[in-house]
């Protein structure tokens, strides 16, 4: 799911610390990604990329479910849609930022 905040309040990587997220990795694109761990063991999880535009951030997320498998084709099972447990984080956020 992507969404866009428009004049934040606050700054997106001391937001997503605030709200239980760690930064994962910086990448080649521009983006940071960051992720919050729902059980013990990693999985599921919330996973976004953030790209700051002006004043404008953009943001991508997603649930993890379980990590990606590897063989002849890479399979990643997650949730993309407004359904779930998605909707309301995305919400959390929006609130968190500010829009």
């Amino acid at each position: 799911m992507k969404f866009t905040i428009e004049n934040p309040r606050v700054n997106p990587t001391m937001a997503m610390r605030r709200s239980g997220y760690r930064f994962d990795r910086h990448v080649d694109t521009g983006e940071m990604s960051f992720v919050r761990e729902l059980a013990q063991g990693g999985y599921p999880r919330f996973h976004m990329y953030i790209r700051t535009e002006g004043r404008q951030i953009h943001i991508s997320i997603h649930i993890d479910h379980t990590k990606h498998t590897y063989g002849d084709a890479t399979r990643h099972h997650g949730e993309y849609d407004n359904d779930g447990a998605l909707g309301p984080e995305v919400e959390r956020l929006k609130k968190l930022f500010g829009a």
